[in-house]
């Protein structure tokens, strides 16, 4: 039986649960100018991705530069949710 699949999917649902509150907390501690960060790392685990000769670490690596990228209209939505009052607002900012 092939696992590969399987282990793909419940990793690239932990790393969307990893991101989610991590967004939420970029956006937080640092607005949404964080945003440069996640394309950066979006970049960086693109080119792991396709410089990778194993095909599940190299799935792994894609769905992070995904998630990465995602993440970069996720902070920009975030902000009007803490705009609404769906989220606190970072006083100190």
């Amino acid at each position: 039986m092939n696992y590969t699949g399987l282990i793909i999917a419940v990793i690239t649902f932990l790393i969307i649960g990893l991101f989610h509150p991590l967004v939420i907390w970029g956006e937080y501690y640092f607005s949404k100018k964080i945003w440069p960060v996640f394309a950066l790392a979006g970049l960086v685990f693109l080119a792991l991705s396709v410089n990778t000769d194993s095909d599940m670490i190299s799935s792994i690596y894609a769905v992070v530069a995904t998630t990465c990228f995602w993440s970069i209209l996720e902070l920009f939505q975030q902000e009007k949710r803490v705009e609404k009052g769906w989220f606190p607002k970072n006083p100190n900012r």
